[in-house]
Formats: structure tokens, sequence, C-alpha cells
């Protein structure tokens, strides 16, 4: 006889239960779908024929001097822009421009922010001041900062001391990388430092008196207390400025036109297009412009991750 062995309990799984969302959230997430809608309807609806009629034409072959003269070569454009070295020249150009702006815009931006929250005396003549740069066109201000460094009439040369005044900006391409990430450093810092003190008025002065009483120095306060609770909106600042200044094309435009190696992937896509007239290829570059965006701004959320319940004070 067969020795009756009893039932072996069932096995606990292993998977947590996912946690559900507060009415909150619910409420929240509902309400935002519902004001983002139109909004994605419309932007949808306006660029998404452009888009599609981008990425068809990028599959030709297809000079506006010769319209009918039009071949499709599938992929071909874009194994061209990807094997060509002057395309991954223009691309190193446009990340140097944008990791070194929105760094040093990251610093001084919060720079700003720190005054403008601590200030009391005239504090809203210190925070519209401040974005008077801002507000200038970003043309009429690569035109100023073209004057600026300009050999004949500028005053760089004069005022930096023990300089020669003669030295020319624009005749070589470190000089001239330098010319433009300083004006787009100038006309961008506010928009930063806006960003950053609306994250920074979210700081709770208990924590900050709470570190202060345990004994906390002001930069263990700085890197403890007030940049973790700030992360959500250093992302949306850094973001912002990262998608931006990848895009640079207005600075160049003016103060090199490209010279000295200072193209961006914008403004070489603008030369295949409106100088060229190579509308396939600047349809392939365009495309790729898009992709490459939408991988940085990927990238950039995933590197900070922000836990936005946690931000939202849910967490």
């Amino acid at each position: 006889m067969s020795a009756v062995t009893a039932p072996a309990p069932p096995q606990e799984s292993h998977k947590r239960p996912k946690a559900d969302l507060s009415d909150r959230a619910v409420a929240e997430n509902r309400l935002g779908q519902r004001l983002v809608a139109p909004a994605v309807f419309m932007m949808v609806l306006v660029t998404a024929w452009p888009m599609l009629q981008a990425l068809w034409l990028s599959m030709f072959k297809y000079r506006l001097t010769t319209p009918d003269d039009r071949e499709f070569v599938g992929l071909s454009n874009y194994v061209t822009v990807l094997t060509d070295s002057l395309f991954w020249r223009d691309t190193y150009n446009t990340l140097l421009i944008m990791l070194v702006t929105v760094g040093v815009e990251l610093i001084i931006g919060f720079t700003f922010a720190m005054v403008m929250h601590k200030i009391m005396i005239a504090r809203g003549l210190m925070r519209t001041s401040i974005l008077i740069p801002y507000g200038i066109i970003t043309v009429v201000s690569a035109f100023a900062w073209q004057f600026a460094f300009s050999l004949n009439n500028g005053f760089v040369n004069a005022w930096l001391p023990f300089f020669d005044e003669n030295f020319n900006w624009f005749g070589g391409h470190w000089p001239a990388m330098f010319a433009i990430m300083v004006s787009e450093i100038w006309k961008t810092t506010p928009f930063m430092a806006l960003l950053l003190l609306a994250g920074l008025s979210q700081v709770s002065e208990d924590m900050l008196e709470a570190a202060q009483v345990d004994g906390a120095t002001w930069w263990q306060r700085l890197w403890k207390v007030i940049l973790p609770n700030m992360k959500a909106a250093i992302m949306v600042a850094v973001l912002f400025r990262a998608l931006d200044a990848y895009r640079i094309f207005d600075n160049i435009f003016v103060m090199t036109r490209g010279a000295q190696n200072t193209e961006s992937i914008s403004f070489l896509t603008y030369r295949q297009v409106i100088e060229q007239m190579q509308l396939g290829m600047g349809s392939a570059l365009s495309v790729i412009l898009f992709l490459s965006v939408l991988l940085l701004a990927f990238g950039i959320v995933k590197l900070f991750r922000v836990d936005l319940a946690q931000a939202r004070g849910e967490g």
C-alpha cells in the first residue's frame, strides 16, 4: 500500500502586487488627458502631413531645379548621410554646443534663481530685468554679439585685459564656436533661471530649517535637501534647453553662416534644402534630426529617473 502524501501547499507568487493609483492621481490623469487632447489633436493635424511628406521625399533623389527628374532610391539618402564625414562633424559641433551651453546655463541659471528666490527688495523688478535677454529676438541678439566680437568695431577685444585688439574671433574654428556659445548662453540663461526658480520655490523651508538645526552646512543643505527636491524642475529645464540647443540655427546663420567648420545639423539641412535645393537629401536629414531629438529627449528622461508621483507629494 503506497503512502498517502499530503498535497503540497500552493507556492506563493514572488511578484509584488501592482500598487493602485490614488483617487487623486486617477483624477489628475483624466483631467490631464482631457486638457492635452485638443492640443495633441491640433499638433498632429498640423505636423503629421509635413512629417509624412518629409519621410516620403527622403526616399527619392529629388532636386527642385529638375522636378521631373525624380528617382526612387529607397534608403540610399540615409546611407549617404550616415556615411558622410561632414554629417558627423556637424553632429559633433551640435553636441558640443548643446553640452557646453546647457551646462553653463544650468550653473548660472541656478545662481540667478537662488538670488531671485532670496532677494526681498524690488523682487518683481529683479525678475523682470533678468528676463530681458530672453525677450529679445534670437536674430537680433546674434547680430548684436556678432558686432561685439567683430574685428573692427567690436568691444570684446578692447574690454578684455591683456588681449590682442586685432584678434579675429571669426578667423578660426574654436574662437568662432566660443562666440556662438556666448551668444546662446546670454540669450537663454534667463529661461533656465525662470524654470529653476519655479522648482526652487517648491523646496520646503521646514526641511531646510531642520537640516540647519541638525548642523548641516550650506553645501550639505544644497546637495542633500535643495537639489534632490528640485530634481523634477532640473529635468524639465535641462530637457527644454537641450532640445532647443540641439536644433541651434539662428546664431550660426547670422554670426558665421557655417564658416570655420561651425555648422550644426540644422544648418546642414538648411544648406541642402534651401541653397542646393536637394529635397530628397534635405528631407532625410530632417528625419534624422527629428529621430535624434526624440532619442535625446528619451535619454534625458531616463537619466534623471524622476518619480512624478513623488514629486507631486504622493510617494
